[in-house]
């Protein structure tokens, strides 16, 4: 029979309690208490953020219980217990805690003197500010590291794109340490970054020009003293804050005290307990009642009712003096910087994170880098498997494996491993059916962009004007005017005018878009063009084939000054899209009436202005449906489709009666056949440009032939009707590829932007087209 032998090993116990408490202190610091100053997150609220993150519970998805995300986190990254990771999720959905939350919570997280709801009863989601957080971590940007059982990794840090430490402050005791930081605001911490790229060696008093003091969630007023310049300049101080308190009538022949904002995590009750305490140990004086009328409709507001007689400026003081209306703040600005905790000042806060977002940026342009320099490697090896297309399928068709097809198409077409490869693994109706210019359009915007990321990586000016850039934009789209007011010790008050974020003074300007499709704006007329009439400081929207609406602010778009060329981009490459192409600009916020067709036939007419969205789906499109024209349409006016079987519908814009945004329209044009390939605003004085070929010519072999005519010849129909012959098709052709609604004095344009001439116009309303030697591309 065995028994069980034990091992016992004497281990002297004090040296067992410092190496334990050492390595507890290292967990407690390094893993739970302390933010990490780079993206001012502590280990379980950056796994809160990745995690939910990767759940896909965008701002734009439904809310999730609360108890799926802390089962989530716990489960995959932070084995510490579901009620760490709850009270985390629910600081960060707190308004009053943080000046701009991470989390969009729904139901019961909490209020100043009461707890939350449990985790089943509540729902999350993530805050449009998280987003930031998370941005570019597909790109490459930051470390990951295993998760805690080494079946999952996790970030080290969060990519940041705003600076969170600074704007949402952090608490957190650890062993031996702990960390106190106040929130500020957005606005100003952006501006003193954008100080300090321009000016890395500007002091702390050019700094504070910039963060005068903090701004709290609450409000309140904050005392700025050599305190608090000591608590930045040291990493290390307080600074006192006060309630926000009136002097009103609150009855007949009574006067009191109105409290409309609390010290920062003062709660109404709290105050209402020790105003009465106060009141009962004979401390204060002249105080009749006190009534709480906080809700969530109206906010906070006490009303401190006086007795007659009493001075309320004495009573505020005693307020002040005896209650939590007058709270200090201690500032302990302790992070962790590269894996170690120190107590840092105000500019090296400032410092460390533009080092982060420095870095990020880089790493984000190149990995963009490597990709399309990848991609545009592809795209060569393609482009000469669709040159010599016969020839590739006959090696393919007559290797016997895979690896001598492999072998054979990099000897005899001088591929690399990659490109073979590539064309190997791709079915051959995708091989057949690929453009040769399509492929070469692609391989040149990729060139382009690579040519730009390049450019970043090597210029150290380029880098940090990115970087001000998105900060700028990020304080534009998330920041907002100070909350809490300051005043001296004195109690003067040093109120300032309110950082507003690339302010430009307000002008009128037009905006254009050119027949290759590129937008831009001037304050002079363009010969050919027609401008949509607008100001520096309004949005325009980018009408796209998908039916979006996208705003675009006028000043960010490239300028055009007469008498000197640039390089402008297309409207697509502005907007950052893949192939969605963009139909028309309309002005965001004007009060006209515009109508929008579709390929199949589908007309709409919509009332203006837009909503105050950054984008909007103007229609509810059929699956295979695209937009292909948006107009100004005003009372009266007449509306044009014209399809790829050459028929022509012109019809009165007052029989499409408005619809909402959600509407998918109603028939426009008839069509048997074909689908429609252009819609747009008809008038007497018009001209129709139509272009016909056949539609099984290869690439660029048959530019076919073209038809000028007056629009005046042709009949108006109903709308829903299937229109009138435009062009007579010759033997071969049985498509229109082009048509076009142009005024008289129009210019024509081919696939490359070069002007070609047309035939003269043609009387006949259904004649045949004219040969032409290169494709109509477009006409204006």
């Amino acid at each position: 029979m065995q028994t069980n032998q034990e091992r016992i090993v004497d281990v002297d116990v004090s040296k067992e309690m410092r190496e334990s408490f050492l390595e507890y202190s290292y967990s407690v610091i390094y893993s739970r208490a302390l933010p990490d100053a780079r993206d001012g997150l502590k280990p379980v609220q950056r796994r809160i953020v990745y995690q939910m993150g990767q759940m896909g519970l965008r701002p734009d998805k439904g809310h999730v219980k609360s108890a799926r995300v802390t089962g989530e986190v716990m489960g995959k990254l932070h084995p510490h217990g579901d009620g760490a990771i709850y009270d985390a999720l629910v600081r960060m959905s707190q308004s009053f805690s943080l000046r701009l939350p991470l989390i969009d919570g729904h139901g019961n997280f909490g209020s100043l003197d009461d707890g939350p709801a449990a985790a089943r009863y509540t729902e999350a989601r993530l805050a449009p500010a998280a987003l930031l957080l998370n941005e570019s971590l597909d790109e490459n940007t930051v470390n990951f590291a295993q998760n805690y059982d080494a079946q999952l990794t996790e970030p080290e840090v969060l990519p940041a794109a705003f600076p969170n430490l600074l704007v949402n402050g952090a608490s957190g005791i650890a062993v031996g340490m702990a960390t106190n930081m106040p929130p500020h605001n957005l606005r100003e911490v952006v501006a003193a970054l954008q100080l300090l790229i321009k000016n890395p060696l500007a002091t702390l008093d050019e700094i504070m020009e910039c963060i005068p003091g903090p701004d709290l969630p609450t409000g309140g007023v904050i005392l700025v003293t050599e305190a608090l310049r000591e608590a930045y300049e040291t990493g290390r101080g307080t600074f006192r804050t006060r309630a926000k308190i009136s002097v009103e009538s609150v009855g007949p022949r009574r006067t009191g005290l109105v409290v409309t904002e609390l010290p920062y995590l003062v709660g109404p009750e709290r105050v209402t307990d020790k105003i009465r305490d106060a009141v009962n140990a004979k401390k204060i004086e002249g105080i009749h009642n006190i009534v709480d009328l906080t809700d969530r409709e109206n906010g906070l507001r006490l009303i401190i009712e006086l007795k007659s007689g009493f001075d309320p400026n004495s009573v505020i003081e005693a307020l002040y003096r005896f209650t939590p209306l007058e709270d200090s703040f201690g500032i302990n600005n302790v992070a962790l910087v590269l894996g170690r905790p120190q107590q840092l000042p105000l500019k090296a806060l400032l410092e460390v994170y533009l080092a982060h977002r420095f870095e990020v940026t880089k790493r984000r342009s190149q990995n963009r880098l490597d990709k399309r320099l990848a991609r545009v490697h592809l795209l060569e090896g393609l482009q000469i498997a669709v040159l010599n297309i016969d020839e590739v399928i006959e090696v393919i068709r007559s290797s016997d494996t895979a690896e001598a097809a492999r072998q054979r198409l990099r000897e005899i077409f001088d591929l690399s491993d990659l490109q073979a490869d590539f064309i190997l693994e791709l079915r051959l109706r995708r091989l057949t059916r690929f453009s040769l210019m399509e492929l070469e359009g692609e391989a040149d915007l990729l060139r382009k962009e690579i040519e730009g990321l390049q450019k970043l990586l090597q210029s150290e000016q380029l880098l940090k004007n990115t970087v001000a850039r998105e900060l700028d934009q990020v304080a534009l789209t998330h920041g907002d005017n100070r909350r809490s007011a300051l005043i001296d010790a004195s109690g003067v008050s040093l109120s300032r005018k309110p950082i507003v974020v690339s302010e430009i003074a307000d002008s009128p300007i037009l905006v254009f878009m050119d027949a290759a499709g590129r937008v831009f704006r001037s304050e002079a007329t363009t010969p050919g063009l027609v401008g949509i009439e607008t100001s520096l400081r309004s949005d325009i929207a980018f009408v796209t084939e998908t039916g979006r609406a996208i705003a675009v602010h006028v000043s960010d778009l490239p300028t055009v000054t007469p008498g000197i060329s640039g390089n402008i981009p297309s409207a697509t490459e502005f907007l950052g899209l893949n192939k969605e192409a963009v139909v028309a600009i309309l002005p965001w916020r004007g009060d006209q009436t515009y109508a929008i067709g579709t390929s199949q036939g589908v007309v709409k007419r919509i009332q203006g202005p837009l909503p105050e969205r950054p984008e909007i789906s103007l229609i509810g499109l059929k699956d295979g449906d695209r937009l292909i024209g948006a107009v100004k349409s005003d009372q009266g006016s007449e509306l044009a489709f014209v399809s790829s079987t050459a028929n022509l519908l012109i019809f009165s814009a007052d029989t499409v009666r408005p619809q909402g945004l959600a509407a998918s329209g109603m028939a426009g044009i008839n069509l048997v056949s074909g689908r429609a390939i252009y819609f747009g605003a008809a008038t007497s004085q018009s001209v129709l440009i139509t272009a016909s070929n056949s539609s099984q010519a290869l690439g660029d072999t048959d530019p076919g032939s073209a038809k000028v005519t007056a629009l005046s010849a042709y009949p108006r129909k109903g709308r829903g009707a299937m229109g009138v012959r435009c062009q007579k098709f010759l033997k071969g052709e049985d498509q229109l590829y082009f048509a076009a609604v142009v005024e008289p004095s129009f210019q024509a344009y081919d696939l490359g932007d070069n002007t070609i001439d047309l035939p003269a116009v043609d009387e006949r309303r259904d004649g045949s087209g004219a040969p032409i030697a290169e494709y109509l591309g477009s006409a204006i």
